[in-house]
């Protein structure tokens, strides 16, 4: 398995893993985006932000969004396709978003995702504030997690 900047051709691929992993998540409103419009979304996210993908095979595996902003770097998105899961793509994304960006970031994930707390906090990152979702367009309780070397 190995990383690579994602290019503009790849987004069908990060959108099915995107929508498939989505899939997964039992707790979040299924209606609140249709596929067409998650699609658009991550087209134009793939376009305009840094993106690394895990590809084995041929097949990406997983993707990371990497963004730089006023208020210090971001993982804003972290997402394996479900097969592939335990296959160690997080792991090797996750290193790459830490060389990326080498002086820390922050990322947000819902309180009820446990894989992805067990996944980050097993990875180092810490657990600095918990809202009950105001600021999502989920509305769901979420956790702000940091990784500071």
């Amino acid at each position: 398995m190995h990383i690579h900047r994602a290019s503009e051709d790849d987004w069908q691929e990060i959108a099915e893993i995107f929508l498939a992993a989505r899939r997964t998540m039992t707790y979040l409103n299924a209606g609140l985006h249709s596929d067409a419009e998650t699609r658009l979304f991550i087209r134009r996210m793939v376009k305009r932000s840094e993106v690394w993908v895990a590809e084995q095979g041929g097949e990406i595996m997983g993707f990371a969004a990497l963004a730089r902003e006023e208020d210090g770097d971001w993982l804003h998105h972290l997402y394996v396709d479900p097969p592939a899961h335990n296959a160690g793509a997080g792991t090797l994304l996750l290193a790459r978003a830490k060389e990326e960006m080498p002086k820390g970031f922050s990322l947000w994930t819902f309180q009820a995702n446990l894989g992805a707390r067990r996944f980050y906090e097993r990875h180092g990152l810490t657990e600095t504030r918990r809202t009950r979702g105001a600021d999502n367009e989920e509305c769901l309780p979420d956790i702000l997690y940091e990784w500071r070397p």
